[in-house]
């Protein structure tokens, strides 16, 4: 209504004004499949929910795979089973009135040579994997469930009283304060172990059965696969992340649900790491981590891999519970480039369009693209861009205090990370803690943001700290705190271009920071009772220039 009320209108056709023209978007092979179909009930398998069918259906793939492929079908009913694997020239399509169970029973899942969060890790088999593969698809309007509650610690902050009554009954074990839940020892065991999983120092797989049942594995993992389709089909419940495609190329997914509990940690709806060419359109993710993540790889092993995720296009989703709506990183280390992001929604995630990092991963983010965006009630930061990430979820839970970081200036190396070319417009915000927030590293700056037609209501404005060439034009706040509209901290050229301030702010602009220069406020109308800056930290009066 809010929004309504303003009027505020944007552009719906997707980077009609922009330097870049659909003839440059890349184009994403599709699979294509022989109609033989096999259905798993001619080779055992039984709808019942109680018999497992895990060789059943693995014996289906691989026979079609035989074959020359075509499609493996699972028709309606329950079908329990264990770990899946998939094979070239194989769709795997699930009915829609079919549920895909995966079994709670760990010993079905043994442990491998996995990822996760961007290095080599010990990991229990996902659900459903596939390496070195290609032209494979998993399609129908079916439902994938991982049975992810056997697996996860479950922080005591995020139910209600009675949810956690019923849990903490349930069995498992509690932490020494209390507050969280872990399902078995083994996994209370791994969450006090360092480097829990790494493997490094000559450590194999064998060494981690100690802790197995703290190494959840992810619901689909795909690596090293080509021509891939994941269209109609609801993935749910995941142990850890939902949908980890890894070194894949000509990735498509589409029309597909991804859905977690709100509290499951590590939640993530989709993670695309290191992948080349990909589409994402038509999809509702609703998790308890980020919804849609781009990676490539953690630190020195992220760099040394050297994959890219790059020419990806992600159209018309939705993201309703998540850490964030859209994100990158914080594993970005082998660099992010030729994002298109348009047309999509976010609806109370913690952050809307979250770009994240952090020093020792190094990496290069640049040439995103972002366009018609629509937020709504965003618990933290509409837009924010931040190289301090500290492993923590975005928004403090209730009770907990945080220290901001410490500021120090240290050596460029090939660990430091940069965030550079981003392009942000027409965005619509109704609801967040904070407007805009850019916090870059003394060494390396944010740099050549541009962002602008963007409507926000918040409560509090812009935050700006260690930041060159930031540019916004058209942007309209509605902030009715009476602290600064405007923080900037050690900022370099930092232009706003078409300021609209619904309500007067009592200060304008708080500058600190005596690196601070080249700020410029222009075609923009001051209230009367707005004091213009501050000046603060070494900053000189010089550093603002408006006209």
């Amino acid at each position: 209504m809010l929004l309504r009320h303003l009027g505020f209108s944007i552009v719906a056709s997707l980077f009609a004004v922009s330097s870049i023209n659909a003839q440059k978007l890349p184009v994403v092979q599709q699979p294509v499949f022989k109609k033989d179909t096999f259905n798993i009930t001619k080779y055992g398998a039984v709808a019942d929910g109680v018999t497992l069918n895990t060789k059943s259906i693995n014996n289906a793939i691989a026979a079609c795979s035989q074959k020359g492929g075509g499609v493996v079908l699972v028709p309606g009913g329950l079908w329990l089973t264990g770990p899946i694997e998939m094979k070239s020239n194989v769709n795997l399509h699930i009915k829609r009135d079919a549920l895909l169970q995966f079994t709670n029973d760990f010993d079905q899942y043994k442990i491998v040579e996995g990822n996760w969060e961007g290095q080599p890790n010990a990991r229990n088999q996902s659900p459903i994997s596939g390496k070195n593969l290609q032209n494979i698809a998993i399609t129908g309007g079916g439902i994938i469930d991982g049975w992810g509650d056997a697996w996860r610690m479950v922080k005591k902050d995020k139910l209600t009283e009675t949810q956690w009554k019923s849990l903490v009954a349930s069995g498992g074990l509690l932490s020494e304060d209390k507050k969280t839940w872990y399902p078995s020892e083994k996994a209370f065991k791994g969450s006090k172990t360092k480097d829990a999983g790494v493997l490094k120092d000559g450590k194999t797989i064998k060494d981690f059965e100690d802790i197995k049942d703290f190494l959840r594995p992810n619901l689909l993992v795909l690596e090293n696969c080509k021509k891939v389709l994941l269209e109609g089909v609801t993935f749910q419940n995941s142990p850890a992340w939902c949908l980890h495609p890894l070194m894949c190329e000509d990735l498509t997914v589409r029309n597909v649900y991804a859905k977690n509990p709100w509290y499951a940690q590590n939640g993530d709806g989709i993670d695309v790491e290191s992948c080349n060419r990909v589409l994402i359109e038509n999809s509702t993710f609703d998790v308890g981590d980020d919804g849609l993540c781009i990676k490539s790889g953690r630190d020195e092993a992220g760099r040394k891999r050297g994959m890219p995720t790059q020419n990806v296009i992600i159209r018309n989703c939705v993201v309703y519970h998540a850490h964030g709506g859209f994100v990158i990183g914080s594993e970005m280390s082998g660099g992010v480039k030729n994002l298109y992001i348009s047309d999509c929604s976010f609806i109370g995630t913690d952050i809307g369009l979250r770009f994240k990092t952090t020093r020792g991963r190094g990496g290069v983010v640049e040439n995103i693209y972002v366009s018609n965006i629509n937020m709504k009630d965003i618990v933290g930061e509409a837009i924010l861009f931040d190289m301090y990430y500290a492993a923590k979820d975005p928004v403090p839970l209730a009770g907990e205090t945080r220290e901001a970081p410490k500021v120090e200036l240290l050596p460029v190396t090939d660990a430091t990370p940069q965030f550079k070319n981003f392009y942000i417009k027409n965005v619509v915000c109704n609801g967040a803690a904070k407007a805009i927030f850019v916090r870059g590293l003394p060494e390396m700056h944010i740099k050549d943001i541009d962002l602008q037609n963007i409507t926000i209501v918040a409560k509090q404005g812009i935050d700006i700290q260690e930041a060159t060439n930031i540019s916004m034009k058209n942007i309209r706040l509605v902030v009715p705190s009476k602290d600064a509209l405007v923080n900037i901290q050690n900022g370099k050229n930092i232009t706003l271009n078409g300021l609209k301030m619904d309500v007067a702010p009592g200060l304008l602009f708080n500058i600190a920071g005596e690196s601070s220069t080249g700020i410029k406020l222009n075609n923009s109308s001051i209230p009367s009772d707005t004091r213009k800056a501050a000046f603060i930290f070494g900053a000189s009066e010089k550093s603002l220039t408006i006209e």
